[in-house]
């Protein structure tokens, strides 16, 4: 089963032309991206979109893009409910913590981002393994990057992979795709990630890791505690 979580979402017409690329090149399902800006509006036709797709299963992700720390957490309590994902942009280091230190977000996505650093340290490392929160890298950051910032970005790959081995935090990889022509068949995808430095069984557990945050977030509001979850007594 092969999981993106991050193609970026747009008007209805081109999420069909997305989705439909995506399940010709052997994608089993893929989450489109909005920020908190759009993401409101994106609901309004998912019952449209859901009639229009037959080859790949989709939801939503809310991709959180501020340098608040309020504004963060005022905007994942607002929308936790009605997204099967929620991400926040990192690269602020205050973001990335703040994000690693919040159990109802699922994914700091590149933390890396706009850094001569990965944006990950031994302590943000172990606050997102104590609180769950997978972190993501994404495809598009080296696809569309040149010379010395494609090598800073798979020299930050090698950083984050290095804490991830030692301390097992969730990894999400996604392709963050907004056309057509940054879809990559699975193939593909998963050589990329092989010749960044990535295991054949760590990039599978990734798409694991995707699954398992979509499976948790349909029984949210379910669970009284981590791993306990609330049954209805049925007799």
């Amino acid at each position: 089963m092969f999981f993106d979580l991050n193609i970026k979402g747009s008007s209805l017409n081109n999420n069909v032309k997305l989705a439909n690329e995506a399940a010709k090149y052997g994608w089993s399902h893929i989450n489109f991206s909005y920020n908190q800006n759009d993401f409101k509006d994106a609901l309004d036709f998912k019952d449209e979109l859901n009639e229009d797709l037959s080859d790949i299963s989709f939801d939503y992700t809310l991709e959180i893009e501020s340098t608040n720390v309020n504004e963060i957490r005022k905007i994942t309590n607002k929308f936790r409910n009605k997204a099967s994902c929620i991400s926040v942009v990192g690269g602020d280091l205050k973001i990335n913590r703040a994000v690693v230190e919040n159990i109802r977000i699922d994914v700091l996505s590149r933390p890396y981002l706009r850094r001569y650093d990965s944006g990950l340290n031994h302590v943000l490392s172990k606050e997102a393994v104590r609180n769950n929160v997978a972190i993501e890298l994404c495809f598009k950051d080296v696809l569309r990057s040149y010379l010395s910032h494609r090598a800073k970005v798979l020299s930050n790959f090698a950083d984050i992979y290095e804490l991830y081995r030692k301390f097992d935090f969730p990894l999400v990889l996604s392709s963050r795709a907004e056309s057509v022509f940054d879809i990559r068949t699975t193939h593909d995808f998963i050589s990329f990630f092989k010749q960044t430095g990535l295991g054949e069984d760590e990039i599978a557990k990734s798409f694991e890791t995707s699954k398992d945050i979509l499976e948790f977030n349909k029984n949210r509001d379910k669970m009284i505690l981590k791993g306990v979850r609330r049954v209805d007594d049925e007799a």
